[in-house]
């Protein structure tokens, strides 16, 4: 199979593309991460969105730890070719490793950033099994 499509991604200086996680329902932004052309190619064969870590400098399959998966409906590349757009359904409906739904659960407050969206599960009982 071809990865002609991989050749039209416009990737930065460090062979990566930011990548955003939408929920393919509500619209609602889940998260940003970064991808590879390895991790892109394969969120596009597992049909479920997998990242590079940059702190870990490896692939990482979102939920491998959680259980959280990202199941793929649809993946979209911008006018630039240089953002990653997926809608994604949010198995078990949190992404952020605080225990959130959204990575964007902060909100600018009279000059201060103030956490308004509810920890749905401790995130010591996500990660330490």
């Amino acid at each position: 199979m071809s990865k002609q499509w991989l050749t039209q991604v416009k990737w930065d200086d460090n062979g990566l593309i930011p990548a955003i996680a939408q929920d393919y329902q509500s619209g609602e932004i889940l998260m940003v991460a970064w991808m590879n052309a390895e991790a892109l190619a394969l969120t596009a064969q597992e049909q479920r969105a997998i990242y590079w870590s940059r702190s870990r400098q490896k692939l990482w399959r979102k939920g491998e730890e959680s259980g959280h998966v990202q199941k793929l409906h649809e993946l979209r590349i911008d006018c630039d070719a240089d953002v990653i757009m997926m809608k994604v359904e949010q198995l078990g409906g949190i992404a952020c490793h605080t225990g959130r739904k959204s990575c964007f659960y902060s909100v600018l407050e009279n000059e201060e950033w103030v956490a308004v969206d509810p920890v749905l599960k401790d995130p010591k009982k996500i990660y330490d099994k």
